[in-house]
């Protein structure tokens, strides 16, 4: 078998800056002062917008900037002048847009570069390499936007018809499963087989979270953060997803814990008291069970289907009585 040829530090060099124009829609033609100044957009802020979107600061002279900079940070100004956003809040939709398509890019190029280097002895290089990412670039960007316009379409649709899909700050229960061993796990598999069993633990999470009317607001490794609009979805969720895990004889068992109350929701991710009070629930759970706040189990009282037990107060992080009750299936 012949072993593998790597491309030179030039060719790799030039390929790079090919496909980096290929992906950026040009080549990088301005300063930060030259952007601030045809942008419209003062000098300080675009240094905020930049390091919001993750990326270090570069200098004054060092020329880094496109026409697809230069056209972003002008929709942006756009958006403030029609009133839709604020300057501040223009910062903290960068930062949440930065953080989320940072990870997507990073697996996307991960999983390319796995399929690219896979097909034949030798990795394509060079001009090679740029035409082959110019090839698969369209069906990414097609299959990207369709999610995210389908996802724009069900939010959008919620809010004008009042289902929100408990996506909007206010009364919501939220909900914390983790996977119990995990870390003592972790010592005994190899890199492919811990990938394996995360896969599967996120996708059966993912698809009971969402047949039963919750949204994932993210996955943490070993752990899954939901919200619901309603008390009795969020104990349907954490109640089927402990017994479809149950069954997945390659996976561990896990716990959960669930609250209601008020949450605040800022650009995709949730905070407030219920949040804290169900992560903390779930570090106190046994594994296989779900425990749920006074709060929650009050919103269940009278439902048939359901056991609710309460148990002897608990001291955790923040909260020095608190009264965790047991959830299970009744009968």
């Amino acid at each position: 078998m012949t072993a593998r040829s790597h491309p030179s530090p030039q060719g790799a060099e030039a390929a790079g800056s090919r496909i980096e124009e290929l992906l950026l829609g040009g080549a990088r033609a301005y300063t930060r002062r030259e952007i601030a100044e045809k942008s419209g957009v003062p000098a300080e802020r675009t240094v905020k917008i930049w390091r919001a979107l993750g990326f270090p600061v570069v200098g004054d002279d060092a020329v880094v900037f496109t026409d697809a900079d230069l056209a972003a940070l002008r929709a942006g100004e756009q958006l403030i002048g029609r009133g839709v956003i604020s300057e501040e809040s223009e910062t903290l939709m960068t930062r949440a847009l930065g953080h989320h398509l940072s990870r997507l890019a990073e697996w996307q190029v991960h999983t390319l570069w796995a399929w690219l280097t896979t097909r034949s002895e030798a990795p394509p290089e060079g001009e090679e390499l740029v035409r082959q990412v110019e090839a698969l670039l369209p069906d990414i960007e097609l299959l990207q936007r369709h999610v995210w316009r389908r996802h724009l379409a069900a939010y959008a649709v919620g809010a004008l018809t009042g289902q929100d899909n408990g996506t909007q700050a206010g009364e919501l229960a939220v909900g914390f499963t983790d996977m119990v061993g995990y870390t003592r796990l972790t010592r005994g598999l190899g890199d492919a087989e811990l990938g394996r069993v995360l896969d599967r633990f996120e996708s059966l999470g993912g698809d009971v979270i969402a047949d039963g009317g919750g949204r994932v607001v993210k996955t943490i490794g070993d752990e899954v953060l939901y919200v619901c609009a309603s008390a009795a979805r969020a104990a349907e969720i954490a109640l089927e997803l402990t017994a479809r895990v149950e069954r997945e004889p390659h996976l561990p068992r896990v716990r959960s814990g669930l609250a209601h109350g008020p949450v605040l929701g800022r650009f995709g991710d949730v905070y407030g008291a219920a949040v804290n009070i169900a992560a903390r629930l779930t570090s106190v759970a046994r594994a296989g069970t779900v425990l749920v706040n006074t709060a929650l189990a009050g919103e269940l009282a009278g439902a048939s289907g359901y056991r609710l037990r309460p148990l002897r107060p608990v001291s955790v992080r923040g909260y020095s009585r608190l009264r965790p009750v047991l959830l299970s299936r009744a009968g």
